[in-house]
Order: structure tokens, then C-alpha cells, then sequence
């Protein structure tokens, strides 16, 4: 794998910091790059939307960003610490005290009630307030009497006030108007938190609203 070491002092202020990343995968026609020679810098606190179209390499980057897949060559800086030089378990830890997700494919677990699925990570690390921590931000996600599944996740992503946070189409399967709160309360939280906030999104409005904006297409950044 390419090493591609910046200064360390260049790192200070950047929540990640992206050398030469590129995604090759084989299938049935030969090797099919999904990804080539992504640079990318992204500030401690910025907003970053990754916009393109459907197959563009958007998702794709954001696994990597997260150390969720492994890159063909380049490297990934999350938080100061170079992602692919760790082993995977070691990259996992790294996630989980640095990153929280909001992505489609992530699913809550079924037989826990809302107020569980938001407690259960807190409860992992032996947070003593859990529930009452849990319960405000339920509250403050607007969920009812019944699981909304969306604002449930936003709820354990935001919970544990990460250092980054990683959404994935994030409002693509709710109505308008829980879309624009969810989206609301996003952007609220990280200006208060300082939470650094990426977001894969289709959405142009969404997507004017950060502070970065990059575009991927045909696995180059373009634009």
C-alpha cells in the first residue's frame, strides 16, 4: 500500500486527511476501478457533503473514510491516526471512540426498544447515566409513542457525541418534513458539539448547507 505520511503538524487541525485512495474490485470483465486517487482534507468541526450520482463511488469513499473497507492503494488519517496501518480489530476501536454512523444499511436491533437501542452503547462502556441520557435524546429527535426507525438511529449516533459523524443518505427514506428536522437537529449538533459532520446525500438544499462540498464522479472527484 502506498505511503503517502504528511507532516504531523499539518494534521492538528483535520478530523481526516486522504492521500492517493483508490478502490479497484474484480469482476466478471476484469478489474473495475470504483475509486482513483482520491486527496481530500476535511477541517475538525467542518460539515462535508459527497455528492454524485447513483454508482458514482460516493458510498464507497465513505466506507473507506471510516476504515469500514480497505483501499487497493493510499491512505486514510481519521483523527489523527493512519486507519490502514491498524489491523482490523484495532480499526473497530478506533471507530468506536472516534465516529458515529447514521447509515442506511445499519439497523437497529428488533427486539430492543428505542430507549434500549439508544442505551446499549452507552451501557458497553459502563456509562452509569445511560438512561437518562438516552431519554433526552429521544426527546429531542421527536420520537412518539411509536419506534421511528430514522430518528432512532440519529438518536445512538449523536448520544455518544462523537468526534465525527458519517451519514449515509441519511433523510432518503423519511418524508419531507422529518427529513428537514432530522436535517435540522443534524446541523444544530454539530455546531454545538463541534462534531465534524460528513454526509453522502443526493440532495442539493442539504448539500449547500455545509461548509465542504465535493463531488465524485466516475470514482474521481470532478468539480
Amino acid at each position: 500500500m502506498t505511503d503517502t505520511t504528511p507532516n504531523p503538524t499539518a494534521q492538528v487541525d483535520l478530523a481526516i486527511r486522504v492521500r492517493a485512495l483508490s478502490k479497484t474490485v474484480e469482476d466478471s470483465s476484469g478489474p473495475l476501478t470504483i475509486l482513483h486517487n482520491i486527496d481530500l482534507d476535511v477541517p475538525r468541526g467542518a460539515s462535508l457533503a459527497i455528492v454524485g450520482a447513483s454508482g458514482s463511488g460516493k458510498s464507497t469513499l465513505l466506507s473507506l473514510l471510516a476504515g469500514l473497507d480497505v483501499p487497493s492503494t493510499g491512505q486514510v488519517w481519521l483523527s489523527g491516526q493512519s486507519l490502514f496501518e491498524l489491523n482490523e480489530d484495532q480499526r473497530a476501536a478506533h471507530r468506536a471512540r472516534h465516529v458515529g454512523f447514521v447509515f442506511q444499511s445499519f439497523q437497529l436491533i428488533g427486539h430492543l426498544t428505542a430507549l434500549e437501542n439508544v442505551m446499549l452503547p452507552m451501557e458497553l462502556r459502563g456509562d452509569r447515566q445511560a438512561r437518562s441520557k438516552a431519554t433526552a435524546m429521544l426527546q429531542r429527535v421527536g420520537l412518539g409513542e411509536r419506534l421511528q426507525h430514522k430518528p432512532a438511529i440519529l438518536a445512538r449516533a449523536f448520544v455518544m457525541q462523537p468526534d465525527i459523524l458519517m451519514a449515509d443518505e441519511p433523510t432518503g427514506s423519511l418524508d419531507h418534513a422529518t427529513g428537514q428536522s432530522i436535517m435540522d437537529l443534524m446541523f444544530a449538533l454539530n455546531s454545538e458539539s463541534g462534531t465534524t459532520l460528513i454526509l453522502v446525500t443526493h440532495d442539493n438544499q442539504i448539500a449547500e448547507r455545509c461548509q465542504q462540498r465535493i463531488r465524485i464522479s466516475a470514482g474521481r472527484l470532478s468539480g
